[in-house]
Order: C-alpha cells, then sequence, then structure tokens
C-alpha cells in the first residue's frame, strides 16, 4: 500500500512516501517559512523523484493535531485538497503518535510534549519495549507540567522525551529530581515518515476515511478565539 503522508503540526513541514512499510522518498524543511510556501513544493518534489503521482498512492494520511493552529488546517486542507482530486481515501493521524512512532525503536516510558503555551504540553505517553509500535497509555491531552511531572514519576523505566516542548518537560521532570532523558536531536520532531508508517497500521485496521471526514483536532479553543465565543 502505497501512502503519501503530510505533517505541518509544528514550525517544521515535511512529507513522505511509503509503500508497505518502506519509505520511498521524504522531505523536511525547518527554514521558517510559512507552510502554505513549502509543503506543496515538497510534495511535488518527492512525487517527481519517484515517478509517481497523487493517483499513484492507495491514501493521503496528515497530522491532524494537536499542534499548531495554522499548521494543521494548512496540512488538513491540502490533504483533503489531493484526496478528492485525486479520488483516493484519508487517514488522520495523531500528533502525538506519529511522534511516538520516532523512538520505537527505545525502550522505555516515551513522552511526547508540544508547547502549549501557558504552562502546559500536548501531551500523550506511550511504552515502548524496543519493537513494533508503541503501546498508549494516554489519550491526546493538555496538561500542566506539574500535573505530568507527578504523572510519571510514578512510572518505571527509562523516561525518554521528545517534540518542541522537550525542554519544558525536561526542566520540569529535573526540577523535582524525576530522571529522563530527550530523544536524539534527529529524532525529536514531527516527521512525516512516522505520519505514514502509523498511516498504514491505521489502514490495516479500517481507518481509511472519506477525506469529507478529515477535520483538525486542536484540544482546546484557540487564543484567538473571540472571549464572547468561549463562554
Amino acid at each position: 500500500m502505497k501512502i503519501l503522508a503530510l505533517e505541518t503540526s509544528a514550525k517544521a513541514v515535511s512529507a513522505a512516501v511509503t509503500e508497505d512499510g518502506k519509505v520511498l522518498c521524504s522531505g523536511y524543511q525547518d527554514t521558517g517559512l510559512t507552510h502554505s510556501r513549502t509543503l506543496m513544493p515538497i510534495v511535488e518534489g518527492i512525487l517527481k523523484n519517484t515517478g509517481l503521482t497523487v493517483r499513484d498512492c492507495d491514501a493521503i494520511a496528515v497530522s491532524v493535531g494537536p499542534g499548531s493552529f495554522t499548521g494543521i488546517r494548512i496540512g488538513v486542507a491540502a490533504a483533503k485538497g489531493l484526496a478528492f482530486a485525486a479520488e483516493k481515501p484519508t487517514v488522520a493521524v495523531s500528533t502525538l503518535e506519529a511522534m511516538a512512532r520516532n523512538v520505537a525503536h527505545m525502550e522505555g516510558l516515551i513522552i511526547c510534549a508540544m508547547d502549549a503555551r501557558r504552562n502546559q504540553v500536548y501531551n500523550a505517553l506511550f511504552r515502548s519495549r524496543g519493537t513494533g509500535s508503541p503501546e498508549r497509555l494516554t489519550e491526546d491531552r493538555a496538561i500542566g507540567l506539574a500535573d505530568l511531572a507527578e504523572e510519571v514519576s510514578a512510572m518505571e523505566g527509562p523516561r525518554i522525551v521528545l517534540g518542541d516542548g522537550a525542554p519544558l518537560c525536561l526542566r520540569a521532570l529535573a526540577e523535582r529530581d524525576i530522571p529522563c532523558v530527550a530523544a536524539p536531536p534527529q529524532l525529536i520532531m514531527q516527521n512525516a515518515v512516522s505520519v505514514a508508517l502509523c498511516a498504514g497500521e491505521a489502514a490495516l485496521r479500517g481507518g481509511l476515511i472519506d477525506p469529507q471526514a478529515l477535520a483538525p483536532v486542536y484540544l482546546r479553543p484557540p487564543q484567538a478565539l473571540p472571549l464572547r465565543d468561549r463562554q
């Protein structure tokens, strides 16, 4: 099964094509340019380099959140557009689940964290045995750093932190003398390759959906939402 995957949930942007779990081609950019400028050129480049078109792919996958509100909207909109035009199904992938897949070869408690401001992180916890997909321990959520530290302090094994919220988590855990390590630099951020690998497994479980049903997952309303609308 060929999957075209998009990842736009944070500062970096990436795209990848996989076939039955094998990476055929990927592109990654973290230069501060907006995803609206960089995403589609990356997609066009990897498809050209593999000699494929969107119609040659069996599904379009995208990280649907949590993460940057603008970034998620761009990724979901792009995935919908590609899928509608090529008449392909889509796969919605949790940003945090895809991040955990980055370090599936490492054993321990995986602490995925994205900076959610207000002294919180978007977080999910996973347990990795070093082989296969990590086991999910919690749902995706927005959680305070103090509450997260208290929760993971009672969990056994090495603690591996990754995501753009890793510095916040590492500091919060260190202040409470909770041992932890950061994921390797090349694996610490989101990447479309992991989105594609998660999507492939989801597709086998019946996770293919119509692009019309594809929707962002924000976990909480944008800060820019008017107070009246929040109430």
